[in-house]
């Protein structure tokens, strides 16, 4: 039975930055689970970057079904964690469910990858005090306010926490991820 990892999300959420991990960890032998506040067809968005706006535009993602709401997770089934940016974690760091799962990956110190605003969820849980990360830029003073240190590097690993600021950054994420992952929870065949 292959190793199952977490992807916590909601509407609103990066397309690419909930399905890259989700079909990379599937290709490498992970059973990959996407977790939502409920279970339902979840709403993604596309952020991307265009000459004369001062940050990012946003328009409508992919569709994607989540399979488990996050009251149905028992984290103890999951050996790491995955937490995508967009406008999702704004509101989800507000979900208790949410936030008991969180907490539960951190208290074991399971792998956990984060990019984007997804460390606002994390931040919301107290587990950035006192760890290097980083997030999408304009979170660096968000980051420094939860005790983090902040790195605007494409990939920053702090322990078993892996965390990059953007899709851009997606291959030097995963890369880092699955050196985590190939110590702390390796596919065996």
């Amino acid at each position: 039975m292959a190793p199952k990892i977490l992807i916590v999300t909601g509407d609103a959420a990066e397309s690419l930055e909930v399905l890259y991990p989700y079909q990379r960890l599937r290709e490498e032998g992970y059973d990959v689970h996407i977790a939502a506040p409920a279970r339902k067809t979840l709403r993604f968005v596309v952020h991307d970057f265009e000459p004369g706006f001062d940050t990012y535009t946003e328009k409508p993602g992919y569709t994607w079904p989540a399979d488990l709401a996050f009251s149905e997770v028992d984290p103890g089934d999951y050996v790491a964690l995955v937490v995508p940016g967009g406008r999702a974690p704004e509101y989800l760091r507000n979900d208790a469910e949410l936030r008991k799962l969180l907490k539960a990956f951190f208290d074991s110190d399971r792998p956990v990858a984060q990019i984007c605003h997804g460390p606002l969820m994390t931040a919301a849980v107290g587990a950035l005090a006192g760890r290097h990360v980083t997030a999408y830029p304009a979170l660096e003073l968000d980051m420094q306010s939860t005790g983090a240190t902040f790195e605007d590097h494409e990939v920053v690993v702090d322990g078993t926490l892996v965390s990059s600021r953007a899709w851009p950054d997606h291959s030097a994420w995963m890369r880092e991820f699955l050196k985590v992952l190939r110590t702390k929870a390796p596919v065996t065949t």
